[in-house]
């Protein structure tokens, strides 16, 4: 008996060796980059992976606008500013901005797993870090969020303060 339970505990060492189920974030990588690819694939003429530059993620975020589900009031709409409109109006739906970020988060990563090298990927670039930029600015001058950038707290650190320590007795 002691030697069939020897060989569970050994093959069990081998099932935790042996990749688990991909992470939500691993498999939401996995599908943004498919999708990424069949969008270059189906531009005419298709775009190999290779010769992908920031022009065409930028037209890939903005072909996304199509199905995004957040309302981004126009500047000439009478809800622009408010957070809360009281009634419904023609503005579009667009991809809200944290959802791009992660986005271009996950097909950054998933670019450079693929072979891609971190000098020429073109999701790191400058421009899509100012489209992101702009698109937050704008999302939030629509809805009359201000954007702020934090401020770091200075780390303060409490010097004989410790209450475990001082509350610690031996006998």
């Amino acid at each position: 008996m002691s030697n069939e339970r020897g060989k569970d505990i050994a093959e069990g060492s081998n099932e935790q060796q042996q990749p688990a189920t991909p992470s939500r974030y691993e498999s939401q990588k996995r599908r943004d980059w498919n999708t990424f690819g069949q969008y270059l694939k189906n531009q005419r003429p298709p775009v190999p992976l290779p010769q992908c530059n920031c022009n065409h993620v930028l037209d890939f975020l903005r072909y996304l606008d199509q199905f995004g589900k957040t309302k981004v009031h126009l500047q000439g709409c009478m809800f622009y500013g408010q957070p809360e409109p009281p009634a419904p109006c023609t503005c579009p739906l667009k991809q809200a901005w944290g959802s791009l970020d992660a986005l271009i988060g996950r097909l950054r990563a998933a670019y450079e797993e693929n072979g891609g090298s971190p000098e020429t990927n073109p999701f790191a670039s400058g421009a899509i870090r100012v489209y992101l930029k702009e698109v937050r600015e704008c999302q939030a001058k629509a809805r009359g969020i201000p954007y702020k950038k934090k401020k770091k707290k200075p780390t303060s650190i409490n010097k004989g303060t410790d209450e475990s320590s001082s509350t610690m007795h031996f006998s």
